[in-house]
Formats: C-alpha cells, sequence, structure tokens
C-alpha cells in the first residue's frame, strides 16, 4: 500500500538515508561506550564503569526509535554491523585504550552523533517532517549533555586541551 504522510518520496528516502547515518552512528557509539564499560580500568574504574551503563543503555532505547523512524519513512533501516561500518562517521576501537583515552574517544563519538543528528535535521525539516525533526532534536540534546558530562572528566584545561580523535569520512 502506498504511503501518504504528506512526504514525498523523493524526501522520505532522503530522510531516511540521512537517518540511516544516525542509526549508524548511533549504534557504533553504543557499541564503543558499552565496550569501554566492560574494558575500563583503574582509579576513576567504578564512576566511569557506570557512567558509560547510563549512556550505552540510552543509547540503546534510542537506536529502536531510529531504526522505527525509517521504516515509517517507508524504507528498511540498515542492520549489520558491516553496513554500520560503512554508514558511520566514528571510527570502531578494536583496542583497549586508557580510561582517559576512552574519555576522549566518547566525548568525539558524541559530538559526531550531534553533528550527524543537526545535518539530517536540516534534510527533515526542508521537507516538513516534524517527526524526524523532533526525534533528532531530542537526540541532539541527549548527545551533547553527554560530551560535555564526558569532557569535564577531563577538567585539565577543559575541551581546548583534548588532542583531536579521528573520525572518518561519511559514504554516501
Amino acid at each position: 500500500m502506498a504511503i501518504d504522510i504528506g512526504i514525498n518520496e523523493k524526501d522520505r528516502a532522503n530522510i531516511a538515508a540521512s537517518l540511516s547515518g544516525m542509526l549508524a552512528d548511533s549504534y557504533i557509539l553504543y557499541l564503543k561506550t558499552h565496550n569501554f564499560h566492560w574494558n575500563v580500568t583503574g582509579p576513576m574504574f567504578q564512576a566511569l564503569h557506570n557512567l558509560f551503563m547510563a549512556q550505552y543503555t540510552e543509547q540503546w532505547n534510542a537506536l529502536d526509535l531510529i531504526a522505527e523512524r525509517i521504516r515509517a519513512l517507508g524504507h528498511p533501516a540498515p542492520g549489520s554491523y558491516k553496513r554500520f561500518v560503512e554508514l558511520s562517521s566514528i571510527q570502531e576501537e578494536d583496542g583497549v585504550p586508557s580510561a582517559i583515552d576512552m574519555i576522549r574517544q566518547l566525548v568525539a563519538g558524541q559530538e559526531a552523533v550531534a553533528r550527524t543528528a543537526r545535518a539530517a535535521f536540516k534534510v527533515a525539516d526542508a521537507a516538513d517532517d516534524q517527526p524526524t525533526a523532533d526525534l533528532l532534536t531530542q537526540r541532539m540534546e541527549v548527545h551533547e549533555k553527554n560530551a560535555w558530562m564526558l569532557r569535564v572528566l577531563l577538567e585539565d584545561g577543559g575541551a581546548q586541551s583534548l588532542p583531536a580523535v579521528k573520525t572518518k569520512a561519511r559514504k554516501k
């Protein structure tokens, strides 16, 4: 049955594509955060273990909302690690960095997801897609807050002293 929600097929496809990037970034960040929860060590173990768990749990719940919005727009949601890696702007971590490097990577990851959400918001807003815009606004707020909460743990001069963490260019 044809979809008739007031957004044309081309716009729905563009929104779904931008949301697919958001889903991929969100999933890779979820996986990285969960990995760090399992593997963090050092004097900040308990605080980071709990913070990481709170953040990955929230991220896990958000994944379904993003995927379901893609489906409501009439498109399949990406659902494989291979596809997430292709679509994501966040680099995977296959090692076990120090606790401080974990925090740095998660700050960069949270900021990357916020940027991806902001770009997707522009696509949704241009198509007059309020439900997607609302979802993305909520996600931006969460990821910006998470980045701030992680960044303050590095209080040796603030965010300006953080070394750059590489992200990869998003594939279209």
